[in-house]
């Protein structure tokens, strides 16, 4: 098996102690980022639909890689995460091609519907346009929260043989759907609750294929991310129940009963994220450990927990933590890669 990444101790920056801090950091006080200099691809999906995706290059040489970054729910290609962690690539010689999901950003008016946990028709055709774009180059993913879980079920529902990415990270991600829909639902998140639901129906209202009269009156009436995903998510993807969705897009059970077709594979996740339970990662990190899931394989799936650094905050002295141990993880992967060419 592959020597696992090297990893440095978490230390929150000063004042940003504790989970909720280390989450709200970014609202509370965002970074300020240059002017966007991405540049625009539209990817076809199907049926006539698009995505929409921005191509960063670094400056001044060949790159070393692609990355697709991917974001969570709410967010977008311009999410505060994905801006960051998208310099800090294209400072490391990293290309960056940050993906909006259905529905969201200045994508939204290309394809109606929402992204879901398990898009993998909507997934799949950007990936592989991604590979076009990369022209040779090693092709990595990385996802912030639900982007996380949307990779981790795309490439292993790839097609027989079919190698969508080459390695992905997935960062503070759901794995146990029902499980983070109660824990966000808790007395303690309501205020964040409140805030997500506000984006996504901020977003599902901006659908250019419309919702009915009675869907709107029911869409007002929603007070949670379940009963959003029970009205809208669950039936919109073909799923019978909201419990279905969970059941059927939750990763955790499948990289738990058998040994998952992953390509190289980080997961990184605070033990006390606010909104995404720790307890599915720190199964999943058992199971490496104990070497019953993952004995014996090359595409080895690694598994960092820290006990702080909230939900997609892991914010330290001299910068984001997570976005340093996903460059570093990403360089060691390049070190087992193939000759490369140059980026499209």
């Amino acid at each position: 098996m592959p020597e696992a990444v090297e990893v440095p101790p978490f230390r929150p920056r000063p004042p940003w102690w504790g989970a909720d801090l280390q989450t709200l950091r970014d609202t509370l006080q965002g970074p300020r980022f240059p002017a966007d200099r991405g540049v625009a691809h539209r990817i076809p999906i199907g049926k006539g639909e698009q995505l929409l995706a921005l191509l960063d290059r670094p400056a001044g040489v060949q790159p070393h890689a692609l990355v697709v970054l991917l974001h969570g729910l709410g967010g977008s290609s311009q999410a505060t995460g994905v801006r960051r962690l998208g310099l800090a690539l294209q400072a490391a010689g990293f290309a960056v091609l940050r993906l909006n999901l259905r529905g969201a950003g200045a994508g939204r008016s290309l394809a109606p519907g929402t992204y879901a946990a398990r898009c993998n028709g909507d997934l799949a055709p950007a990936l592989r346009r991604a590979r076009q774009l990369a022209e040779g180059l090693p092709l990595f993913g990385v996802g912030f929260s639900l982007g996380g879980t949307v990779l981790l079920n795309g490439v292993r529902a790839a097609q027989q043989g079919e190698r969508l990415l080459d390695g992905l990270v997935a960062i503070s991600s759901p794995l146990d759907l029902a499980a983070c829909s109660a824990a966000i639902g808790r007395p303690r998140n309501r205020l964040y609750e409140r805030w997500l639901l506000r984006s996504l129906r901020r977003q599902t209202l901006a659908d250019p294929q419309g919702l009915g009269p009675a869907e709107r009156r029911a869409l007002a009436q929603v007070r949670s991310i379940r009963g959003f995903d029970a009205l809208i998510t669950a039936p919109r993807w073909g799923f019978a129940s909201v419990d279905d969705y969970y059941a059927q897009a939750s990763p955790l059970p499948g990289l738990l009963e058998s040994a998952p077709s992953l390509p190289p594979s980080l997961l990184i996740h605070a033990l006390d994220d606010p909104w995404v339970p720790a307890a599915p990662a720190v199964a999943l990190a058992g199971r490496r450990e104990g070497g019953r899931a993952f004995e014996a394989r090359e595409d080895a799936l690694e598994v960092v927990l820290t006990p702080g650094g909230g939900h997609n905050g892991f914010h330290a002295p001299g910068g984001s933590w997570s976005d340093q141990l996903t460059a570093q993880w990403l360089r060691q992967q390049l070190d087992r890669q193939p000759g490369q060419t140059a980026c499209a």
